[in-house]
């Protein structure tokens, strides 16, 4: 029975797609050679797409995990008697960054600390942390008060009303937000290439600028099952939060 729920659950089959494509498109030459005639070099074999696909995730996982510490911290702290002050503050402010563009704050990031790694990562840990401060702001203001009072009846300190009571209640829309989040730096770290990141986005900007439409198909194609994988990924924890047992 296990392993029939398994073999129908998409996520593991997503995912060995995007490994498999990862590992074989080098080998794809005469595929793409066949569908691309025009183009001399149909695959793009600058740097694997294995490194690639591991520098992309492990960009994406440093600095989604530096937007969600600061964005539930700041989210909390400003939440406490002792920061309230500061709420309507960061409400305008999660409300007005999502309408920056991801390539603007790339492209203030770049003047500061140079191109690479490092821009991309202060770019994508801003532009991750909005959602995360916003879904977090929200989770809390919706605990309901009935619930907070009671448990202050009942003698519990602020630590522990905290920790028992307004996370787990808060805990679903906080995971919406990290969702939004982790999906958003997905598609904006492979924009990051064109700081000198190497990621998915490298076969893209290169086909883009050498008119190679077999580049750019090849980095959009991993991109794609990368963000559908972690989508369904958070889609199923999304279900156990809701319906933990």
């Amino acid at each position: 029975m296990a392993s029939a729920r398994w073999f129908q659950n998409p996520l593991p089959w997503v995912v060995m797609a995007l490994l498999c494509l990862a590992y074989a498109l080098p080998h794809t030459g005469a595929m793409f050679g066949a569908l691309f005639p025009q183009q001399d070099r149909p695959v793009y074999l600058q740097e694997p797409f294995s490194e690639l696909l591991w520098r992309h995730i492990a960009l994406v996982v440093v600095s989604s995990s530096i937007a969600i510490l600061i964005g539930i911290g700041v989210g909390v702290g400003v939440t406490r008697p002792s920061g309230r002050a500061f709420e309507p503050m960061m409400q305008t402010l999660a409300a007005a960054g999502q309408t920056f563009p991801p390539i603007a704050v790339l492209a203030l990031a770049v003047p500061a600390v140079g191109f690479g790694e490092l821009p991309a990562l202060i770019a994508l840990a801003l532009y991750g942390l909005l959602p995360v401060l916003q879904a977090t702001l929200a989770g809390l203001a919706g605990v309901p008060q009935a619930a907070l009072e009671s448990a202050r009846a009942m003698g519990m300190t602020p630590w522990q009303v905290l920790r028992q009571i307004e996370i787990p209640l808060a805990w679903p829309v906080w995971l919406a937000g990290v969702r939004t989040s982790v999906i958003i730096n997905i598609g904006t770290a492979a924009i990051a290439s064109t700081v000198g990141a190497k990621t998915l986005g490298s076969p893209i900007i290169v086909g883009l600028s050498g008119f190679n439409t077999a580049y750019v198909l090849q980095g959009a194609l991993l991109v794609g099952l990368l963000a559908v994988a972690t989508d369904m990924a958070f889609e199923r924890l999304a279900r156990r939060a809701v319906q933990p047992s």
